[in-house]
């Protein structure tokens, strides 16, 4: 199913291994270079930036194209030539796709620019194929674009192994199964919440046991990322500000304050216990990942909160916060310092930034006002002892 030489894929995350433990300092720089050039890989980008930049330049070259065949199909305009020229768009970026993938471009950002064009074209083309005002698209139509963009992101990141193909499996997925609860089951903006839940957590479950069988390393991201959303899916769902005005919002009866909604209490429970169990499980498990989304989540609680009760002006609120923020992290750093395993507050071997040592060293150099000492830079020229041309201090030539 993989367009791709599994023997290259296997070497990019061969070679990614190589270079976290050349930065963690258990091989050195010169077998790092021995290894990249012993295991060819795709062509693919590390770099953010540079990606970004050449998925901007797959975009102006996908719309390019389009725009030309646009441009000579311009004589037999009519509405069923536009349905027929959004399909064409859509084949298009499979094309596209495709050619790039035998080029052994993977993540270089022009692969990622039809992959995404492909997929939306595609929803385009569904939503308008069977409505006689495009304006005026109904229920069934949505519903089948959204069905055949979770289909066609799926096997698209099973042949093409592209991350961005997940995501966009995730969410149109999650959106076909709200769209579905909402639109054609009755009372099912009650329901809709608990129904995401159960959702997210089955997710989370066949994520988990994917991960537990997986044997090659090809799906790991992807699945890792599926996992990490229904955890996320799970905590918005049963938020009490996002229950409240979402369903105010899908009800129509929406204007300036948002109704109340039914098993409130349930919900401020849930949206204060489940950022605590993920910060738990996260320091129990050592799972990064899912620390970070327990403090995330766990910030946003407090937003959603001060959005319905303030106790304290925003002023003393957040004077309040941080004095136990600090307090917290102050005692936490001193309970955790000097451990040399488990949850520490040494760096990362495998993660040589020191980022937190030095935000505590700047902190304390902005409070105090210290510069860093210059040191003058020597002269080739010593003149103390006159050991160049002429006569020093000390009177030898």
């Amino acid at each position: 199913m993989i367009v791709y030489d599994k023997n290259l894929l296997k070497n990019i995350f061969l070679v990614n291994e190589a270079e976290s433990l050349q930065k963690a300092n258990f091989i050195t720089k010169e077998q790092l270079d021995t290894i990249s050039k012993e295991l060819p890989v795709l062509k693919s980008h590390d770099n953010i930036l540079i990606r970004i930049g050449f998925f901007l330049l797959g975009v102006f070259l996908y719309s390019s194209i389009c725009g030309v065949i646009s441009l000579l199909g311009l004589s037999a305009a009519s509405s069923d030539f536009y349905i027929v020229l959004v399909y064409f768009f859509a084949i298009v970026g499979f094309a596209g796709t495709e050619f790039l993938a035998q080029q052994k471009y993977y993540g270089y950002g022009l692969d990622d620019a039809f992959v995404l064009g492909a997929q939306l074209t595609l929803a385009i083309a569904i939503a308008i194929s069977f409505t006689t005002n495009i304006l005026n698209v109904s229920n069934g139509d949505i519903l089948a674009s959204m069905i055949a963009v979770t289909i066609v992101s799926f096997l698209l990141y099973l042949r093409y192994v592209h991350l961005s193909s997940v995501l966009i499996f995730c969410l149109s997925l999650t959106a076909t199964l709200g769209f579905v609860t909402f639109n054609y089951i009755e009372s099912g903006s009650v329901f809709l919440p608990f129904v995401l839940m159960i959702y997210a957590i089955g997710m989370y479950y066949i994520g988990r046991t994917l991960l537990k069988n997986l044997t090659e390393p090809f799906y790991y991201k992807g699945i890792l990322l599926m996992k990490n959303f229904s955890l996320i899916l799970f905590y918005f769902s049963g938020n009490y500000l996002v229950v409240r005005e979402l369903s105010a919002s899908l009800s129509g009866g929406y204007y300036e304050i948002s109704p109340e909604i039914p098993f409130g209490v349930i919900f401020w429970i849930f949206t204060f216990i489940v950022p605590v169990l993920y910060l738990f499980f996260g320091l129990r498990n050592k799972d990064r990942i899912l620390l970070w989304i327990g403090f995330l989540s766990f910030c946003f609680s407090i937003f959603t909160f001060r959005t319905y009760h303030h106790v304290l002006p925003t002023e003393v609120a957040l004077t309040f916060g941080g004095l136990l923020l600090f307090a917290f992290t102050y005692f936490a750093i001193r309970k955790i310092r000097d451990n040399e395993k488990g949850i520490t507050f040494k760096p990362d071997r495998i993660d040589s930034s020191n980022s937190l040592l030095n935000a505590e060293a700047l902190i304390i150099a902005s409070t105090f006002n210290l510069k860093p000492e210059i040191k003058p830079e020597e002269s080739p020229m010593e003149f103390g002892g006159g050991d160049f041309s002429g006569g020093g201090s000390g009177g030898s030539f």
